[in-house]
């Protein structure tokens, strides 16, 4: 159900945008962020701090390409997103101590020198994206750019994470293994 609702201001964006124009649909993806707050509220009794953070990216960004009618500030919010994204997994493992460990870390009992590759690979593939977006958002018609953002980079994402979980599983401990099996 959490899946659900993390993609759904993202298809709707996309539907939208398909019969729509660009500002409708970021006019709907603002509109779906606001009912994905409240639906993760009353399903979850809590909202973490990634979605509030998302949520207002979407907003802000949202906002000024409506006001000053400019999509170019839409296109801004995916790469300044990667880009935090990135910082974080770099400042957290500078400091010892890696974001995705301290989510995963618990279930996935592998040494640090794998957390550590893992979250340097990580900060790469966010600043790829994100430079990526950059490319083909400027450079490319906007119909490219919102395929891009909405296929591209999600099935992107989903790649890398299920790259990242078979990479640490296959460093963890043998009992871990035939435990998860």
């Amino acid at each position: 159900m959490k899946q659900l609702l993390d993609f759904l201001p993202l298809l709707v964006f996309f539907i939208v945008y398909k019969f729509f124009d660009i500002y409708a649909a970021t006019g709907a993806l603002i509109a779906a962020s606001v009912l994905q707050l409240i639906a993760t509220f009353v399903i979850y009794r809590k909202i973490e701090k990634m979605l509030w953070f998302t949520f207002t990216l979407v907003l802000l960004f949202g906002s000024m390409t409506l006001i000053f009618h400019n999509d170019a500030f839409i296109k801004w919010k995916v790469t300044i997103i990667y880009g935090v994204f990135a910082t974080i997994f770099a400042v957290t493992q500078l400091m010892g101590r890696p974001v995705l460990k301290s989510l995963l870390g618990q279930e996935l009992r592998v040494a640090d020198k794998y957390w550590a590759r893992v979250s340097w690979y990580w900060v790469a593939f966010f600043v790829s994206c994100g430079l990526g977006n950059i490319y083909v958002a400027f450079e490319l018609p906007l119909e490219v750019w919102v395929n891009f953002k909405v296929f591209g980079l999600t099935a992107l994402t989903l790649i890398n994470l299920f790259g990242t979980v078979f990479y640490l599983y296959k460093h963890l401990p043998e009992e871990q293994q035939k435990e998860l099996k």
